[in-house]
Parts: C-alpha cells; sequence; structure tokens
C-alpha cells in the first residue's frame, strides 16, 4: 500500500513552504529563544490563517477538521522550517477540548465554544502542561493534566531546568483554575504524537538537505567530502531512514490508531536524530556553533525525540496495545 499525498495535500504543504521561506525562520527562532515573541507571534498568525490549526478544530467550532493528514504534512513543514512555539500543544489542546465537549452537559460545550474558534483562527496560543507546559510564557490559554482530571489553569511560572532545544521554553502551570471535564485518553494524546512525528520527520530532512549541500561544497584533498564512500554511505542511511519513515507516519494518520501512531513517532524521530548525528559528523566542529543555522534544527531533532513520548514508551505502547487479550 502507498500512503501517498493527494494533489491538493501537496499544494497546501508547498503554500506552507513558500509562506514559511519567506518568513526567515532563523530569526525568529533566535527572538523565540531569548523570549522576545513579537516575531513569533506574527509567523504564528499567518500561519493560523493558512488554516493549520483549524485542521484539528471541528467543524461545529469554526474549525476544518479533524483533518489528521493534512494535519502531518502541515507539521512536516513547520519542523523543515524549525518554525517555534507550542504548536503540538495546540493541537492537543484543541482536542481534548473537543472531547470534553462531546456529550458533555457541563462546563465542556462552554469552554469549547470559547476556545476552540479563537484556537483554530490563532488569536489564542495553548499549552499543556503535563507536568510541564511548552512555552507557558507566551501561551494565552494554559490546559494542566494532573493525572486523570484537566483544568484551565490561570497561568505557569518558569522552570530552572532547561530544554534540550532553546527554542522550547519550560513552566509549570499554577494551581488552581476551571476544572474542564472528561479524562483524557490515549486517542487524544495519538494527536499529539502524530503531529511531534511530522514536526519531527521535517527537521530531518532539513538537516539532511543541509548536510548534502554541505557535503558537495566543503573540500578535502582538493575534492568535495561528498565524494567520500564514507560521508556518502552516511547520508544515504540517514536518506533511507526517512524514506522508511514516511510511510508509517501517513499511514498512521489515515488511521489514527495509537499503536500506528506510536510506531511513526519512533520511525521518524529515531530518523531525525540519526540524521542530526550524522549532519554534525559531516559539518565537524562548525555544527557545534549556535551562530550557525543548523544548530537550530540540530537541538530541536533531539528534543522531539523525547517530546510526548521517549522511544522507550512509545515501542511500549506498541507492544501492550497490539498484544492479543487472552
Amino acid at each position: 500500500m502507498r500512503f501517498l499525498l493527494d494533489e491538493e495535500q501537496r499544494a497546501f504543504a508547498r503554500s506552507l513552504d513558500a509562506m514559511l521561506t519567506s518568513a526567515a525562520t532563523p530569526s525568529v527562532v533566535r527572538a523565540w529563544s531569548a523570549g522576545e515573541h513579537g516575531a513569533g507571534r506574527r509567523l504564528w498568525a499567518r500561519i493560523a490563517e493558512a488554516g493549520v490549526f483549524a485542521l484539528a478544530v471541528p467543524e461545529a467550532y469554526e474549525g476544518l477538521g479533524p483533518l489528521p493528514v493534512e494535519l502531518a504534512a502541515a507539521f512536516v513543514e513547520l519542523g523543515r522550517h524549525a518554525v517555534p512555539g507550542p504548536l503540538v500543544e495546540t493541537v492537543l489542546a484543541a482536542v481534548l477540548l473537543s472531547k470534553a465537549a462531546a456529550g458533555s452537559t457541563g462546563s465542556g460545550p462552554e469552554q469549547a465554544a470559547r476556545l476552540l474558534p479563537q484556537l483554530a483562527s490563532g488569536k489564542v496560543m495553548a499549552t499543556v502542561g503535563a507536568p510541564y507546559a511548552l512555552d507557558g510564557d507566551a501561551a494565552d490559554a494554559v490546559l494542566a493534566l494532573d493525572g486523570c482530571r484537566m483544568r484551565l489553569a490561570p497561568g505557569c511560572r518558569p522552570v530552572t531546568r532547561a530544554s534540550l532545544d532553546p527554542a522550547r521554553r519550560l513552566a509549570t502551570p499554577l494551581p488552581g483554575g476551571e476544572p474542564v471535564p472528561g479524562v483524557p485518553g490515549a486517542d487524544a494524546f495519538a494527536w499529539a504524537r502524530l503531529a511531534t512525528a511530522a514536526q519531527a520527520f521535517g527537521v530531518g530532512l532539513t538537516l539532511l538537505d543541509r548536510t548534502v549541500a554541505y557535503a558537495g561544497q566543503r573540500q578535502q584533498f582538493g575534492v568535495p567530502i561528498g565524494s567520500f564512500q564514507a560521508v556518502k554511505h552516511r547520508l544515504a542511511d540517514a536518506r533511507i531512514a526517512l524514506e522508511f519513515a514516511r510511510p508509517l507516519l501517513f499511514g498512521a494518520a489515515v488511521t489514527m490508531d495509537p499503536v500506528d501512531v506510536a510506531a511513526a513517532k519512533v520511525a521518524a524521530c529515531e530518523a531525525a536524530y540519526g540524521t542530526a548525528r550524522t549532519a554534525l559528523q559531516v559539518h565537524g566542529a562548525i555544527g557545534y556553533t549556535a551562530e550557525y543555522d543548523l544548530s537550530l534544527w540540530l537541538t530541536k531533532a533531539r528534543a522531539l525525540r523525547s517530546a510526548w513520548g521517549t522511544p522507550r514508551e512509545c515501542r511500549d505502547t506498541v507492544l501492550d496495545l497490539a498484544r492479543p487479550r487472552p
């Protein structure tokens, strides 16, 4: 079976790529890392205007979704351009609020009606604390997960623990706030894992493209280093890992089975992480420098590997859920 995007989906991805290319995202990422959110919020508004967040919001709440395949295609582009911000967390918040509203007669429908249209339009940036909340200093809405309970927290406080990616700023939700009905389930978290996997896959694609270009320009002994057999093998291995992850990613977006999504996350994140290691080795010492743009993707590949499920946790999900029950 082949999991290929149709022409409309490919056109959507191309339009996002063109928009993000013109946005000069490396400068936006560096400003975001320093706590300056102006450029990032303006880019966020453009991404929302393109309909990305609406893909996770039901039509009843002024969204376009749920459309997981289109969402995966969009997040590949967001990863390719290293877009900062609580992208995955906003999607997860939209899914959790939608599920809280379904079949609820309490505060769930009111909360959904209040927040989901604003999440879809980009007017509200959300994060989810479980227990750490990504970019809590920038988020307008904080959905805290306390075991099996959810609440809209009144805000966040920063933590001293630093993220592997300087553009992923960590915080913890403040106590109190407004309870949200319902219990978060594996099907909701599958959306977070799918978006993370797609984002990591896009990061891996950019790392490979930049490394191939560098290997063709950098010379040793009077020839490009890309002509060396050892370098060719490393780059080929990275390409194969990414291409093996691609059908798992979009196949999981079709089924949205938590087992398929967990497997896709392992494949995509491990492929991106392996590509990051190859990129660093091929670039040498320059790859370590924060001033060199490659570092923006290197750190993101490492951070996304453990976001919303480490490789071990995702493998355990596959084993636990796929195992036949007596």
